[in-house]
């Protein structure tokens, strides 16, 4: 990500913040007043009702804004609690200012320096001190906006986060599992009908041409007729060849989840720009899980998102395997849309793992990856 555009992002995070913080404010103090409004003949119980829709919006948009900001979003696509959302609105309402009020010291700090701040008489050791004075402030600004940014997203992920109970990490595991069986038997299907379209249709092909060609005489004929067979042969070797690299293909094998992604992003017929952080090798079938999986993604890119430029990063910190996908399409991926979120999904759950997706209508997209792992 090139530095303007994390610029950018941070800015618009802080914007973003703002807005919220405001309209939280305003929905804290009408939710004070709806409640007092309720002794009053229940005057007060549809406004709330309503009011409670608002801030359940509110917290939505908080968390898309969390899920881009902190790269990880497990929960997010949960629709989350009451408890939770007015949680963090009071929490919010209260400290949105912060930064605010952070921005606007160090722009005191330059308004001072540059406009009420007056030398007498200008010597070199005055211009240095200026000079340090204005670096200081510009460094801690540079500094202080991306943790101002980050911060803010992860009180926001704190209070939004919703727990994960027993009886939810069981219906998790039970629904991988039955996702597991179904791509599974998916996968067995599609391996069947290839076998049984392709190279078996041209195995009984160059069966016949050889059949035939032991009753005629011509020896031309035979001779044309032997061409065929050997032309058939080498299409349904071809196949299989095909196949076989779409069980797992050898750039796999040979050069690991890191050259296998970069093959990938090669082959697609958008800009990639690709960083990988992989000290080590992956497990093979968590290796061809993932490969498959980004792969997938790569290729609803090309075919779906107009892009002129996609970003693809792997990387492996405190055992979690991590491949972001982000492209500057029109978005509006969505899950129910197509197979090929839904097999990414199967795919990943197959090892305790999770798909995120964010992809606002105008885009950007963003697809988050995440699979617990260890390198070997």
């Amino acid at each position: 990500m090139t530095w303007t555009r994390r610029a950018s992002d941070v800015i618009s995070g802080l914007l973003l913040n703002v807005a919220t913080g405001m309209a939280a404010l305003a929905l804290v103090a009408m939710l004070l007043v709806s409640v007092a409004l309720i002794p009053v003949a229940g005057i007060g119980l549809p406004l709330l009702d309503r009011l409670r829709m608002l801030v359940r919006s509110l917290a939505r948009i908080q968390r898309a804004w969390v899920s881009v900001a902190l790269d990880s979003d497990s929960p997010w696509r949960a629709t989350g609690s009451d408890k939770r959302d007015l949680a963090w609105l009071a929490v919010h309402a209260c400290t949105w200012p912060a930064p605010a009020l952070v921005i606007w010291g160090l722009l005191v700090a330059f308004d001072y320096i540059f406009t009420r701040v007056s030398v007498v008489q200008p010597t070199r050791l005055t211009a240095f001190a200026l000079s340090v004075s204005v670096a200081a402030i510009a460094t801690v600004t540079l500094v202080a906006l991306p943790l101002l940014r980050t911060g803010q997203a992860r009180l926001s992920a704190l209070l939004l986060r919703p727990a994960t109970s027993p009886a939810a990490r069981i219906r998790q595991l039970t629904k991988s599992r039955a996702e597991v069986v179904d791509a599974q038997a998916a996968e067995l299907r599609r391996i069947e009908r290839d076998l049984h379209d392709g190279a078996q249709a041209k195995l009984v092909a160059i069966r016949m041409n050889l059949g035939l060609a032991r009753n005629i005489r011509d020896p031309a004929q035979v001779q044309m007729m032997i061409d065929e067979a050997r032309e058939v042969a080498g299409e349904a070797l071809t196949d299989l060849r095909d196949l076989v690299r779409g069980i797992h293909p050898p750039v796999l094998a040979d050069r690991g989840l890191a050259g296998a992604v970069q093959a990938a992003a090669l082959l697609c017929p958008v800009p990639v720009e690709v960083q990988i952080d992989l000290p080590g090798r992956l497990e093979a079938p968590v290796e061809s899980a993932v490969y498959f999986a980004a792969a997938e993604a790569l290729t609803n890119v090309a075919k779906h998102s107009g892009a002129s430029r996609a970003w693809l990063r792997v990387s492996h910190v405190a055992g979690l395997l991590r491949v972001a996908v982000r492209d500057d399409g029109r978005g509006g991926a969505d899950r129910a849309g197509g197979t090929g979120l839904r097999g990414i999904d199967r795919r990943l759950s197959a090892f305790d793992g999770r798909l995120i997706l964010n992809s606002p209508a105008g885009g950007p997209t963003q697809l988050i990856m995440e699979l617990p792992c260890a390198l070997s």
